[in-house]
This record gives C-alpha cells, sequence and structure tokens, in this order.
C-alpha cells in the first residue's frame, strides 16, 4: 500500500477495474480547530480513489497525475459519522486524459460529497522505457 494510506489513515476495501473503494474510520487526529473533520481528509480519499480507478485501466508501466479536482463538501464530518467509504469510478480513460467521479457516504449510504478529476495519461519516454528493459543501455 501506498504510505499515505498509514500516514491518514485509509485502507482499500475493493478494487477492480475502474472501481476503487477506499474506507476510513475517523478519529481525533483527523480533526480541524473547529471541531470537525479537516476538509484535507476527504480531498485525499477522493483524490485517491479516483486516481487508483484510473490506474485500474492503465497498461503495466504507464502513469498518471492529477491534473484538476474538484470537490463538493454536502455536510459536515465528525467523529459521529463513524466509517466513510469513498468509491471512485472512471469516466474516461483515453491515451491522454482520463476522468473519473467518486462518492463519499457513510456507512449506511447518507453522502457527506462527491468529486471529480481530470487526470493525465503518463507515458514513459522512449529512453527510460529502454532503460527500464534493460534494452538501449550503454
Amino acid at each position: 500500500m501506498p504510505p499515505i494510506c498509514a500516514l491518514v489513515g485509509f485502507e482499500p476495501a475493493e478494487v477492480e477495474e475502474g472501481r476503487v473503494i477506499f474506507e476510513c474510520t475517523l478519529t481525533k487526529c483527523h480533526y480541524n480547530p473547529i471541531g470537525a473533520v479537516h476538509g484535507g481528509l476527504p480531498c485525499t480519499l477522493f483524490d485517491s480513489a479516483m486516481g487508483c480507478a484510473v490506474h485500474t485501466m492503465l497498461p503495466a508501466g504507464v502513469g498518471y497525475t492529477t491534473v484538476e479536482l474538484k470537490v463538493n463538501f454536502l455536510r459536515p464530518i465528525t467523529l459521529r459519522t463513524g466509517r466513510l467509504l469513498c468509491e471512485g469510478t472512471t469516466i474516461h480513460v483515453g491515451g491522454y486524459i482520463a476522468a473519473a467521479e467518486a462518492r463519499l457516504p457513510d456507512t449506511s449510504g447518507k453522502l457527506y460529497g462527491h468529486a471529480t478529476t481530470t487526470c493525465m495519461i503518463r507515458t514513459p519516454a522512449p529512453e527510460q522505457s529502454k532503460l527500464s528493459t534493460g534494452e538501449g543501455g550503454r
């Protein structure tokens, strides 16, 4: 798992082609100074779930990076919210651009936010491809 999962406190619950669900059980370490979960937590969940959903659609050796992230918060998130499930799904994956969306419900289905993203598909440069496969060395 990526180190961000341990740092922020979430983990994959489901992974399939074009779809990823991360789950997060809230603790006080997620709080901001005004007594609610910091907005960076759902943003991180959204970015991770959508990015990983895109990643499941890419061939080995091809990467991606987020170029745009749009988040809508619908209600405050507190410890009483319980466990959150962030589901990311792909909308489109092309040769250069991918789009995905995500929803953030609790375990009862109450929706706390939703998001969309645009990702740039990053293929390795020809020189990097040859070096990683052992071809084209000096």
